[in-house]
C-alpha cells in the first residue's frame, strides 16, 4: 500500500468539501458523546457495530449528515473504536481515551470504495461534484481509499491509498 498526496486547486466549490469535513466532525463528536453516555449508564464499552447501526438510523433523520457517505461514517466509528482499543491496552502507560474535537479543527474524512471516481487527467469526482488537483505524478495501481485532508490554513489535499502489484 502506498499513499500519494495531491493538493486541490483553490475554488469556490471547495466549500462543499470543507462543509463535509465539518459534518464529519459533528458526527465524530456525537459518537464520542454516545460512548461516554453508554458507559455512564451501563458501565460497559459501546460495541462498534451497534454504534454504526445507530448512526445509520440517525443519518435518515438528519439531512445534514447525508453529506458524509455511509462508508465514511463507518470509518469514523472504526477510528473511534481503534482509539478505545489502544486506550484499553495501554491505559497504564498514560494513553487517554478519545475526546471531543472542535469541529473547525477536525481534519479529514475517508472514502473507502464509494463516493469518489478518478476522471481523466487531474480531475476527481467526489459526491456529485468534480474537483481538480495538482497531479504531480501518475497514480499507478488500484486506488483503495481516498482521504480528503484539511490543513490549519484551510488548504485541501487528496490522499489516494493505492495497492501496488509487486
Amino acid at each position: 500500500m502506498k499513499t500519494l498526496k495531491f493538493k486541490l486547486y483553490n475554488h469556490k466549490r471547495n466549500r462543499y468539501l470543507k462543509r463535509t469535513i465539518n459534518v464529519a466532525g459533528i458526527i465524530y463528536n456525537h459518537c464520542i458523546a454516545l460512548h461516554k453516555r453508554y458507559y455512564r449508564m451501563f458501565k460497559k464499552h459501546l460495541n462498534c457495530a451497534k454504534l454504526q447501526a445507530h448512526i445509520a438510523q440517525l443519518r435518515n433523520r438528519k439531512p445534514l449528515w447525508q453529506q458524509v457517505g455511509s462508508q465514511a461514517v463507518q470509518d469514523i466509528c472504526q477510528r473511534i473504536e481503534k482509539a478505545y482499543q489502544l486506550f484499553f491496552s495501554h491505559h497504564k502507560k498514560g494513553v487517554k481515551p478519545p475526546g471531543f474535537k472542535k469541529v473547525r479543527k477536525y481534519k479529514s474524512f475517508t472514502l473507502k470504495q464509494a463516493g469518489y471516481k478518478f476522471l481523466g487527467g487531474n480531475r476527481v469526482k467526489i459526491g456529485k461534484r468534480v474537483f481538480q488537483f495538482w497531479k504531480s505524478r501518475e497514480i499507478e495501481g488500484i486506488v483503495k481509499t481516498v482521504t480528503i485532508k484539511r490543513t490549519p490554513l484551510g488548504e485541501l489535499f487528496i490522499r489516494p491509498v493505492r495497492n501496488i502489484k509487486g
